[in-house]
């Protein structure tokens, strides 16, 4: 098995994005103003990031045997990922997301289905295709297949990054296996019950003995509690277009920075960067840029600090 500096598994979507003035109020009708297919989903785009890059990446999932799937596969192909371990399922349709994008904001909301076939099951999982990675990157949509890919990475002694923003069924049997877990605002006060950033990262660390717990918190940039200690790296100020895929470029990024050995103030500088430059496009990969680009960003950009996150 050919060696890469990522695997991933987890989610690819096919996103239909619609560009309209303000999400409506139910019953109400609105014009749209822009349309874009792209594709999507947080693992293939993390990925697209960190092959576009410089980093070699494999891709672990299913598309069904649709034109979707079909345009998903090329996508990946394009950007040069290995997807051999990539597996079409005839008769499925491909997951689809549509989402809604408010002009003035740049926020969106989503609406997206999955077929249950599309799951990796844990018997599908080849030992060398993750073994043969420098970095694993999960979702935890599938958990069984996460949590085994994840104790086959640990006993390899390969890091584990986890993108996480849905409370899966038994998502928290993976949080053990896991090194950097960085999950979005509403995910972890989910799974903690815990409202406070600072509380919850502590929780995850210390029940759940994840590393390097984190979070990203949209416009205000990310926060990770790592070696005992509170990191926050406030937001870029940009024109914001569409926040979709924001977080998953984060990761990639933060992946790139993990592969470079940078020190984790630079690292989450350099992913926040990345953040905002894709979301100043329409789509998840719509504006993923190029490391010279966010390190511009980083040396010159205005931030947007909120104090509350340097408060400890």
């Amino acid at each position: 098995m050919r060696s890469v500096d990522v695997v991933g598994l987890g989610i690819n979507a096919i996103d239909t994005v619609l560009e309209i003035d303000r999400f409506p109020a139910l019953g109400a009708k609105e014009r749209i103003l822009r349309r874009s297919v792209q594709a999507g989903g947080p693992i293939a785009t993390a990925l697209v990031t960190c092959r576009r890059l410089g980093l070699s990446c494999r891709y672990i999932g299913k598309v069904g045997g649709d034109a979707e799937g079909r345009f998903q596969v090329a996508s990946l192909r394009r950007e040069g990922l290995d997807v051999r371990s990539l597996r079409v399922v005839r008769g499925t349709p491909s997951q689809s997301s549509v989402i809604f994008v408010d002009r003035t904001s740049g926020e969106r909301t989503v609406f997206w289905d999955r077929d249950r076939r599309l799951g990796t099951r844990p018997t599908e999982l080849r030992p060398e295709v993750i073994t043969s990675a420098r970095f694993l990157l999960l979702d935890g949509s599938d958990v069984g297949a996460c949590w085994k890919a994840a104790r086959v990475a640990g006993q390899a002694g390969i890091p584990v990054i986890a993108d996480v923003d849905t409370v899966y069924e038994k998502v928290e049997s993976l949080f053990p296996a896991i090194d950097y877990l960085i999950g979005s605002a509403d995910f972890l006060p989910q799974v903690t019950g815990e409202a406070d950033p600072f509380r919850a990262l502590e929780i995850m660390s210390r029940k759940y003995k994840i590393p390097s717990p984190g979070m990203t918190l949209g416009r205000d940039g990310a926060l990770l509690y790592w070696h005992g200690q509170f990191h926050y790296s406030p937001g870029f100020v940009v024109e914001t277009v569409d926040t979709t895929g924001a977080g998953d470029v984060f990761h990639g990024a933060f992946i790139y920075g993990l592969a470079r050995a940078w020190e984790m103030g630079r690292i989450l500088d350099f992913a926040n960067a990345m953040a905002a430059l894709n979301s100043m496009a329409l789509g998840a990969r719509g504006g993923i840029a190029t490391r010279a680009t966010a390190e511009k960003l980083v040396m010159n950009g205005s931030r947007h600090i909120n104090r509350d996150y340097i408060a400890r």
